[in-house]
């Protein structure tokens, strides 16, 4: 691997661990908030999972970060069900059923407002303009004459803003040539592009063509007229947009009306997409941390033992039976759902592996 493929490599590792420390912080540190402002001791406040690599203690609770990464968690006194209670207020287990569902529930919660304030500010401080900043090897871009610095102000006569409503123009203009007005250093002209054509899945998995002429966005950012509230706004809507979208996909795959292949990453797409989004610069980052956000708040509150979720099934049932499931019957109900979580995420490993082609590029590497 030469140097540029080690610092592309950094890249995408570096900003992998920052989006996900970032991510795991936000969800950890709502359970943490919630309970102690109610008054259930925090006993544990770890980052990452296994050996410890470091702690310090404050108060009641332990602060530490350990070695895999890849996870946090809060431990709370009482929350052991198999363990005898002391019936004391700080006990998790010990609290009304609000609370402890409070407790749950802030980890998601923060997680989706941190993805409403990311969008929101995107919003107000601006969004990636139409000027190109690079282009893709063998697309009709840079064959045409066009040149980084430039800016696309129209497409087929349609005046164009913000990089992704070009770049959505771009993908439907599957029905033959389309001409671009350009900018460049104050000069206005035209240029009449014919776009490669790919076949592609849409975000159901439905077959769809888009047209692409191979152009990557410049850092620079579009001044935006939006004010705080109609940014507060714009970011609630795409939330709950993303939020539908989320919801329709995942009830799309129960169904079997779309593929489980084409529709879900792990660690390793992530880790490939925070590396792309790191290239395109701050705001197309900015942008994915804000859709895993949203992503891991929704997924979490899916109704899954050992997730935030499966929790609050618990304590639903607890709620309608007038007492807990026994520790016994809660022991297997996990245990089922952590095998389920594991065989899942093999699946979506053995995807993303197949989707970004990582089998047959380690096969070259070897062979070489």
């Amino acid at each position: 691997m030469g140097q540029r493929g080690s610092e592309v490599t950094l890249l995408s590792l570096v900003s992998f661990l920052v989006v996900l420390g970032v991510l795991i912080l936000v969800h950890e540190l709502g359970h943490f908030i919630v309970a102690k402002r109610l008054g259930v001791r925090v006993e544990r406040f770890s980052f990452g999972f296994g050996p410890k690599l470091f702690s310090f203690k404050k108060g009641d609770t332990e602060y530490l970060v350990s070695a895999i990464l890849l996870g946090g968690y809060v431990k709370m006194a009482g929350d052991d069900p198999t363990e005898k209670l002391d019936n004391k207020n700080y006990e998790f287990l010990s609290r009304r059923i609000i609370d402890r569902f409070k407790i749950i529930f802030a980890g998601p919660f923060l997680n989706y407002v941190l993805a409403f304030v990311i969008f929101s500010v995107i919003f107000m401080f601006g969004r990636p303009t139409t000027e190109i900043g690079g282009f893709l090897k063998d697309y009709p871009a840079e064959k045409a004459g066009l040149m980084a610095g430039d800016k696309i102000t129209a497409i087929n006569g349609k005046r164009v803003e913000f990089w992704e409503d070009m770049t959505e123009m771009i993908y439907k203009s599957v029905n033959g040539p389309m001409k671009l007005s350009v900018e460049r250093n104050g000069s206005m002209f035209e240029k009449e592009i014919t776009p490669v054509i790919r076949q592609t899945k849409d975000i159901f998995g439905k077959e769809t063509k888009i047209a692409l002429i191979g152009i990557t966005p410049s850092q620079k950012l579009a001044k935006t007229k939006n004010n705080f509230l109609m940014s507060l706004k714009l970011g609630f809507f795409k939330l709950m947009n993303f939020t539908f979208i989320t919801y329709k996909a995942l009830w799309m795959i129960m169904t079997g009306s779309m593929s489980f292949r084409e529709s879900l990453s792990g660690p390793i797409g992530i880790f490939m997409i925070t590396g792309q989004a790191a290239r395109l610069g701050f705001i197309p980052i900015l942008h994915l941390v804000g859709i895993l956000s949203a992503s891991l708040a929704i997924f979490n509150l899916l109704p899954i033992p050992i997730l935030d979720g499966g929790h609050i099934l618990f304590l639903a049932l607890e709620k309608i039976m007038g007492r807990p499931l026994s520790a016994k019957t809660q022991e297997r109900i996990m245990n089922t759902g952590m095998a389920f979580l594991i065989l899942l995420t093999v699946l979506i490993f053995y995807n993303d592996i197949i989707k970004f082609g990582l089998f047959e590029k380690a096969l070259k590497l070897f062979k070489h």
